[in-house]
């Protein structure tokens, strides 16, 4: 563990975290979830668009982004970081939060690029295994003509035999 009172020993004390979230109170509440753990660069916005914005003009380690918002929705945002031209860092690591914890949409998310997914109501120590997560163990990136984003594959499994389904995708 790590003293997030001590920015010496403390590796989330030097992330600059993008927070998007249409709610203002989910906005304050990441917010002083990230501050308890020692998170000094915050930047937190209320819709997709500005955080792009954000993204192009402050260096952003990590983006923290609700999964229903107004205009432009959490994964529409993934996939522009991901898959638009100007995009700044597609290779960013991006905690979604959503209420809507359905397969489905987990699915969905993961199909868009999302790293980690958090569901609401969050808790610190959720929050904090997500951080830790991606800051720890950084997953490689994948890019295939159907998909670009973190691997989806926690880990490599030394027995298994099969065929390695994404190797013929990858320069498709």
């Amino acid at each position: 563990m790590f003293d997030s009172n001590n920015t010496k020993n403390n590796p989330l004390a030097c992330l600059s975290i993008l927070v998007v979230d249409d709610n203002f109170y989910m906005l304050k509440i990441i917010g002083t979830i990230l501050r308890g753990f020692g998170v000094n660069k915050i930047v937190e916005v209320k819709s997709a668009e500005e955080a792009f914005t954000k993204l192009r003009q402050k260096h952003i380690d990590i983006i923290v982004v609700d999964y229903s918002m107004d205009m432009l929705d959490g994964i529409e945002f993934t996939n522009l970081v991901r898959n638009s031209k100007d995009s700044p860092n597609p290779m960013i690591p991006i905690i979604m939060l959503t209420a809507y914890s359905e397969k489905k949409r987990v699915i969905e998310a993961r199909e868009a690029g999302v790293t980690e997914f958090c569901c609401k109501p969050v808790t610190a120590r959720e929050l904090f295994l997500k951080l830790r997560s991606v800051v720890a163990n950084p997953r490689t990136f994948i890019r295939t003509n159907k998909y670009f984003g973190p691997d989806r594959r926690r880990s490599r499994d030394e027995e298994y035999c099969g065929e390695e389904r994404r190797i013929g995708e990858m320069f498709d």
